[in-house]
């Protein structure tokens, strides 16, 4: 039965992805209604349907960051001219995206005030008055903001003015215990984006220049999105006692010495959710894994005028049956949309299950089942709903994570020569694993000629650089090559 104008316009209205990727991107964010622009350049407003995804992210990621013991607390959004000023470098490296603010209601401020671009200058003046011995320590906190970011391209989710993120500010008696809480938040990021997101993500070390301003060391985690561009997910940084020194964050110590305290820093944003609309969706819409779909199940009832109401009731009883046992279910009756137009819909939304329910299906006590991610059919014994359907959840949960898992290895190619590079960067993209002598200068001169930077730098069950095999050469300039790293274009 051919499909009516209503159901093929949810398609037509999408930009095949092998057309325009950012477009088709742009498509399903705006048709899916997670998220539309506003009259105020960089800035986005998020409807119900994405801010339910997000909240659904941000719980999951809550309870992680509270079972490692750290609690959530709010620090102000504006942040004083001077106290910015005190960490040269940390200015420097956000003075272009700063959004300042000159004028209280009808009064010129004699001190400008930040909105905060991150949170590291006002909430360590407020930890040195708070810490005063070791008895003090660990400060183990986390925030949930919005942060401005004067940004010159941005994109939804992916890059905007103003966006929401996590923002972790803990400070340690020892360096020792401060890298073994940036390595632990690291690790709680590739778990989360793995189980969660069923987003795969190397975990590893910034360069030098990719570092986070004012850090000793900057981790990351990094994914590979379908178009073969890589998305920096989530970072976790060393910050020594750089600030700690600008800010006179002291404590006394079991020896009765005065030290400065070790910190770190670490967060993730709503990027995140970008990185799951790239990372799974098709030409139809969102695929969405089931941990963080709004709905996980949508109930559609096929009728007629003759049997509306038996059809109705038993749906409703297979939603309140598939409720209790801990499904988010929608039943969708509406009588004004045909059942083509509903699955059209909910595939444009991501719904990891459909299930239908007509006459035919209560005759045989069954109901019939349509995957998201692989379209496969079946029927499903409503005597199983509560069991079945949770492990079908389960299924799809960890088949999209190993159909993004041999994606990523399908598109990581190993190169030992500039011509295969370029040529790979060019027409496969992907993560490009090559030798890198460790300079900045060749870094920027390979970004300079191909776009491609290096997003991390392998690391050892230490948590440090792993060298390269010897013998390697430097994909660039041909010298013995500090480090195998991986490269991609990225977003």
């Amino acid at each position: 039965m051919a499909k009516d104008s209503k159901e093929q316009s949810f398609i037509k209205e999408i930009t095949p992805r092998s057309e325009d990727f950012s477009q088709w991107y742009i498509d399903i964010v705006r048709k899916a209604e997670l998220a539309d622009y506003t009259s105020m350049k960089g800035c986005m407003v998020i409807k119900p349907y994405g801010y339910a995804i997000w909240e659904n992210m941000r719980d999951q990621m809550d309870k992680r960051i509270k079972d490692t013991g750290h609690m959530n607390a709010y620090f102000p959004l504006f942040v004083p001219e001077s106290l910015l000023n005190k960490e040269a470098e940390h200015i420097a490296g956000f003075a272009p995206e700063v959004a300042w603010v000159t004028q209280g209601g009808n009064e010129k401020l004699e001190e400008r005030l930040a909105i905060r671009p991150t949170s590291e200058a006002i909430i360590c003046s407020i930890y040195a008055d708070w810490v005063h011995s070791w008895r003090d320590l660990p400060i183990l906190i986390n925030q949930w903001a919005n942060v401005v970011r004067w940004e010159k391209v941005t994109r939804l989710f992916l890059r905007t003015t103003e966006f929401q993120w996590q923002e972790g500010h803990t400070c340690h008696r020892t360096h020792e215990e401060a890298v073994e809480e940036t390595v632990k938040m690291l690790a709680v990021y590739k778990e989360y984006a793995e189980n969660v997101l069923a987003m795969p993500a190397h975990a590893g070390i910034k360069t030098s220049n990719e570092r986070f301003p004012g850090a000793q060391e900057t981790y990351c985690i990094e994914a590979l999105m379908s178009d073969g561009k890589a998305l920096q997910a989530g970072t976790s940084h060393d910050l020594g006692q750089h600030f700690s020194k600008m800010f006179n964050i002291l404590f006394e110590d079991q020896d009765n010495e005065r030290k400065y305290v070790w910190q770190t820093s670490w967060g993730t944003s709503m990027r995140m959710l970008g990185g799951v609309i790239m990372t799974h969706g098709d030409e139809n819409g969102l695929i969405l894994p089931p941990k963080i779909a709004p709905y996980q199940v949508v109930i559609i009832p096929i009728f007629k005028a003759a049997n509306k109401e038996e059809v109705c009731a038993k749906a409703q009883e297979v939603a309140a049956t598939l409720k209790a046992a801990g499904v988010r279910v929608f039943l969708d009756d509406r009588e004004q949309y045909s059942p083509g137009w509903k699955y059209n819909q909910w595939e444009m939304k991501g719904v990891p299950l459909r299930l239908e329910l007509g006459p035919k299906d209560i005759e045989k006590q069954t109901v019939f089942s349509a995957r998201r991610d692989t379209r496969v059919k079946a029927a499903i014994p409503m005597a199983q709903l509560t069991t079945a359907v949770p492990e079908l959840l389960n299924t799809i949960q960890n088949d999209m994570l190993q159909k993004a898992i041999n994606f990523r290895e399908e598109m990581t190619t190993k190169v030992d020569n500039f011509e295969d590079f370029q040529k790979t960067i060019e027409t496969k993209r992907g993560f490009v694993v090559a030798g890198w002598d460790g300079t900045t200068e060749t870094e920027l001169k390979i970004k300079e000629l191909t776009k491609a930077t290096i997003r991390f730098i392998p690391m050892d069950e230490n948590f440090k650089p792993i060298p390269a095999p010897e013998g390697t050469k430097c994909v660039l300039t041909g010298e013995p090559a500090k480090h195998l790293v991986y490269f991609a274009r990225s977003y």
